[in-house]
């Protein structure tokens, strides 16, 4: 796990700046009690994220980037991608690989691991927080 989501954070870099516009807090979400394709169908019908991934990993994960004028956060911290993916649903792309999970979806913020786990974990999520690059961390739900 320790490669999916180095790729798509390079991709996403230039859409991190923070955008004015409808802002939307994802830790209700992250709680990880929903399914992939829920949480991406809803930030999608919110017109949230943009539609259509912009990557996909070999394990499956899709990244989606925030739509144009979207301000997302998780648990305080600025999210500039969202994953996920659902085995068997076309609103996912697979990749060429073993699929990390056969539903799993999160958010990619700027924040360092200790302060995001620190976070997540007064917020009352058992979301796995992964380590990405300094000072971006991945905030996790999965279900195999």
């Amino acid at each position: 796990m320790k490669h999916v989501f180095s790729t798509a954070i390079i991709a996403l870099s230039a859409a991190a700046l923070p955008l004015a516009g409808h802002a939307a807090e994802l830790d209700a979400a992250l709680a990880c009690n929903e399914s992939g394709h829920q949480f991406i169908a809803d930030l999608a019908a919110q017109q949230l994220i943009e539609p259509t991934p912009m990557r996909v990993e070999r394990n499956s994960i899709n990244a989606f980037k925030p739509a144009k004028g979207a301000d997302l956060s998780a648990f305080g911290f600025h999210v500039f991608a969202v994953v996920g993916f659902e085995k068997d649903d076309p609103m996912f792309r697979t990749g060429d690989g073993e699929p990390l999970a056969n539903s799993a979806y999160g958010a990619v913020v700027f924040g360092g691991d200790n302060a995001v786990q620190d976070a997540v974990t007064r917020g009352g999520s058992n979301a796995i927080v992964h380590h990405v690059a300094p000072h971006v961390t991945a905030i996790f739900c999965k279900r195999d």
